[in-house]
């Protein structure tokens, strides 16, 4: 029997900062999670749509799931282009709304290591808030196991960059986040989560794509990287992608109740 325990990382925030508070629901957090937790060796990356209050207080309605340009277990990387999708894609909901939709954030995952952000994390987001002071940066630490107690445990933190005391460096604010229980999930949620095991689909392409190329390779080299592969997508394609509707529907009460913090999986 193995549990995964959700814990939320905060210190007060900054007085100062341009962000009072986030506000995930939780089925966009759903999706955050399912896709932080699709790969164990790289770290994944998404864009966050929803709207500021007057209060300063980010709502966070849905998620927009990026293909990477760059997979790394210690970097993610997306191309210009998907940023200005995603753009579209928020002025699109904001018109079906009504509601003033942008994007206002993104995620990414830290497997294997720390939830806090690293220096590049902080710069990023830095760049981030120098065309948006009210963008935040959401991180997901997972596949950290106690190795006494055999519990998983998922951590993860909102923040934002100021700019250090001393020095022409930036520092990390941690901003609170709320999730907020919803009783089903939202079509623009449900539309990215089915998109996933897509997107995960074409990473894998580029990448054999990128290699199977290259002039030098020899026809057992070439044998060897197609059969790496075929496995990569049986992988991809066996990560509870035969319904992921059933799947989503049938998690989102663990999000329903802001104090259930162990999920049996």
């Amino acid at each position: 029997m193995f549990f995964i325990v959700f814990v939320f990382i905060c210190f007060r925030s900054d007085p100062a900062m341009a962000v009072s508070a986030v506000h995930l629901e939780s089925d966009a957090f759903l999706v955050c999670m399912n896709h932080a937790l699709s790969t164990e060796k790289e770290e994944v990356m998404g864009l966050c749509i929803g709207e500021v209050e007057l209060s300063r207080i980010v709502h966070i309605h849905s998620v927009i799931i990026l293909r990477r340009s760059d997979k790394r277990k210690d970097r993610v990387e997306i191309s210009p282009e998907q940023l200005s999708a995603a753009s579209t894609e928020a002025e699109r909901l904001a018109d079906t709304t009504g509601r003033p939709m942008r994007v206002v954030g993104w995620y990414h995952s830290h497997p294997h290591i720390t939830v806090w952000p690293s220096h590049v994390d902080v710069r990023t987001q830095a760049m981030y808030q120098m065309l948006d002071q009210c963008f935040v940066g959401l991180i997901f630490s997972c596949f950290i196991e106690d190795k006494n107690t055999k519990t998983g445990r998922v951590l993860y933190t909102c923040f934002q960059s100021v700019h250090a005391p001393k020095g022409s460096e930036y520092e990390r604010v941690e901003i609170p986040i709320h999730v907020v229980p919803r009783e089903a999930i939202g079509k623009v949620c449900l539309e990215s989560a089915v998109e996933l095991p897509r997107i995960l689909c074409q990473e894998e392409q580029d990448t054999y794509r990128k290699i199977h190329n290259l002039a030098h390779l020899d026809p057992v080299t070439k044998i060897h990287n197609g059969s790496v592969f075929t496995k990569n997508l049986c992988n991809k394609y066996n990560l509870k992608w035969v319904s992921p509707v059933k799947y989503y529907r049938s998690n989102l009460y663990i999000m329903t109740t802001a104090n259930f913090l162990v999920v049996l999986v």
